[in-house]
């Protein structure tokens, strides 16, 4: 089996597309769109793919969007492991208004899955053998998947001998926080949510997040602050990674870009500090791809160099 198995509950063909401006009641002229296969999971092991790691995505599919997934897929050399679903695979659709640079996100909730279907999800997962040494779960559940359903999947991938390492949020997130998992990686909002506190303070952040790691909810925290750098956190470390001072084009991915970054360092058996620079050069290097475009692997390389920490 792979070094690395993505989880995706909710992927998504991804479009996307440009117009001059975005405003009500008037038809929106857009320029020529482009297609990318999305979802949390399924952007990690994009990530993972371009920078030689061994990888696989599993993740539900149905309908004609589902087809157009999988094909998008294999235009990119994804290990897919599809369980097969009633509904139809959602579209997400973002517009860049060129006229301001605004990026306008519109994301739909994913099919209505039957517990058989997610169960199955869990149990292809489960089959694995010999297992994967990491699972990310990533992403948001769509309708019908329990808010356990990352809890249920992190005791068993315990079981498994397997790490975890968690993106998503709300009461999804605090619940597999439960269970425990490898790696977190909340943005300041979410790690807000999962407190209930304002966290208004860079000593707040960072004690809220050493407290998660002391309780044992995780061995590490990533806490992400988009333009603002990111935080690593650990028992024996804390450490800060301003963002690199790159033009943004689109921010779509990036977080995913992270993930796939820091985990396939992590399963090249590099320290968890080299692993946070190169999460930090995969997402600055998503930002300059159009849509979920993504990052390259000489990108990555190129600015990981440019990685500062402060420790």
């Amino acid at each position: 089996m792979r070094d690395i198995l993505t989880i995706t509950m909710n992927p998504a063909v991804d479009i996307t597309t440009s117009a001059a401006t975005v405003a009500p009641t008037h038809k929106i002229r857009c320029g020529a769109s482009q297609r990318h296969p999305g979802g949390g999971g399924i952007n990690v092991a994009r990530v993972v793919q371009r920078l030689g790691g061994d990888c696989a995505a599993l993740f539900p599919v149905g309908g004609s969007s589902g087809e157009v997934l999988k094909h998008l897929l294999d235009e990119e050399n994804i290990n897919k492991l599809c369980v097969p679903i009633s509904g139809e695979t959602r579209e997400s659709f973002s517009v860049n208004e060129s006229s301001t640079s605004n990026e306008y996100r519109f994301v739909l909730p994913g099919p209505d899955m039957a517990p058989a279907e997610w169960q199955a999800c869990i149990d292809l997962m489960t089959s694995l053998q010999p297992s994967p040494r990491y699972v990310v779960a990533s992403g948001s559940l769509p309708p019908g998947v329990p808010v356990d359903f990352y809890a249920r999947l992190a005791k068993l991938a315990r079981a498994m001998g397997t790490q975890v390492v968690l993106d998503t949020s709300g009461p999804a997130l605090a619940a597999a926080l439960e269970e425990g998992v490898f790696i977190v990686k909340p943005s300041l909002r979410e790690l807000r949510e999962l407190v209930g506190r304002p966290l208004e303070t860079h000593a707040q952040w960072l004690e809220a997040a050493h407290d998660l790691v002391n309780r044992g909810k995780t061995h590490i925290v990533v806490l992400s602050l988009g333009e603002g750098g990111a935080w690593l956190v650990t028992a024996s470390d804390t450490c800060f990674a301003p963002a690199l001072p790159v033009q943004v084009v689109s921010t779509i991915g990036a977080g995913d870009s992270f993930v796939g970054g820091m985990v396939w360092a992590l399963s090249q058996g590099l320290p968890v500090r080299e692993s946070f620079r190169y999460g930090m050069a995969a997402a600055s290097a998503a930002v300059l791809s159009v849509g979920t475009g993504l990052c390259s692997q000489a990108d990555v390389i190129r600015l990981h160099d440019q990685v500062t920490l402060a420790c």
